[in-house]
């Protein structure tokens, strides 16, 4: 068990709960959430079972050893059993657990301790109710989004947290051609090869980013006027989000179920501009044309990202839902 990396003040407010994050950083994050929960004087740690090259992020890296399932469920338990005398609640990422889930639970229990399972969206996506069925075992189930808890409706709603003091809103930096960036992080899923041909048709540049760190990110994105997400799933991830802490309009595909109840209760339009395989030339032609109407809809971003994203919010939540379970 190897401590890879501190950040801020730990031993939580008096009544706050111990809460360890597990054992992912899906796209950093459980380790955005830690931060944001520590600011709020919350003892909280990330455990992950490995540290990958694009988030490196975490508190203790278990470096669970490949090969035999015996080798890594016998490291698995011996972190499980260091960690359960004091830790008060266990948050759980994509659906996965520290030791395998039939015994993870019963363990909890016995030792009065509370769980919440965290879903992502491509963690609980096109599965049915029986295969989710698990995510009760849990005290508690959180989603990403509104399009997210059309796999789970009973679940807490949880946007995915930024921390908007390390982002600040940035202007194109030069003259030239209309730049375009896209995260290619699954082509397929992405629809990127239908990006990259309507980038060819308008004559515009993209910045295609991909296996790369994230902290690598930001300033790609700082250097795009314009922002595509994707043309599939239907919903915006923390790349998009990241877009607009920018400033940048985002287009994407999005489901407009899940946008009228993001704006009711946020009481705040979604701003991506709506795209679809077949518009998508369209679509973004109207912004490339207009510069103006690229910083219009860059600010909508950001005011909507300080609503729905800022992190510090919701840790807010997140501490909502333990003092419920």
């Amino acid at each position: 068990m190897k401590t890879v990396k501190k950040e801020g003040t730990r031993g939580g407010t008096t009544g706050s709960p111990t809460v360890v994050h597990c054992p992912v950083n899906f796209a950093g994050i459980g380790w955005m959430n830690v931060r944001a929960l520590r600011r709020m004087g919350v003892d909280a740690r990330l455990v992950v079972f490995n540290t990958h090259a694009a988030h490196p992020e975490a508190d203790v890296d278990l470096g669970i050893p490949k090969g035999p399932s015996w080798r890594r469920q016998a490291a698995q338990f011996r972190a499980l059993a260091k960690l359960l005398p004091t830790t008060d609640v266990f948050h759980f990422y994509f659906g996965l657990t520290l030791v395998p889930k039939r015994v993870q639970f019963p363990i909890l229990r016995a030792a009065r301790k509370k769980s919440v399972f965290h879903f992502v969206g491509s963690d609980i996506r096109g599965k049915s109710p029986e295969e989710l069925a698990y995510g009760r075992l849990a005290d508690a189930q959180i989603v990403g989004s509104y399009d997210a808890a059309r796999w789970i409706p009973e679940a807490e709603v949880v946007p995915p947290g930024i921390d908007l003091s390390a982002i600040e809103p940035v202007a194109p930096l030069r003259g030239g051609p209309v730049r375009v960036a896209h995260a290619a992080l699954s082509r397929r899923r992405k629809g990127t090869e239908l990006i990259v041909a309507a980038c060819e048709e308008l004559g515009v540049e993209l910045d295609v980013i991909e296996n790369v760190r994230h902290d690598e990110v930001g300033p790609r994105l700082a250097h795009a006027d314009i922002v595509v997400d994707q043309l599939n799933s239907g919903w915006y991830g923390l790349f998009a989000i990241e877009a607009m802490a920018y400033g940048k309009p985002v287009v994407g595909y999005i489901h407009e179920e899940a946008a009228a109840r993001t704006a009711d209760a946020y009481g705040v339009e979604v701003p991506i501009v709506r795209t679809t395989k077949k518009t998508l030339a369209d679509d973004l032609r109207a912004l490339v044309a207009s510069g103006e109407e690229r910083k219009t809809r860059g600010a909508l971003g950001r005011a909507y990202v300080e609503r729905v994203h800022d992190a510090d919010k919701m840790a807010d939540r997140l501490i909502d839902i333990y003092s419920r379970l």
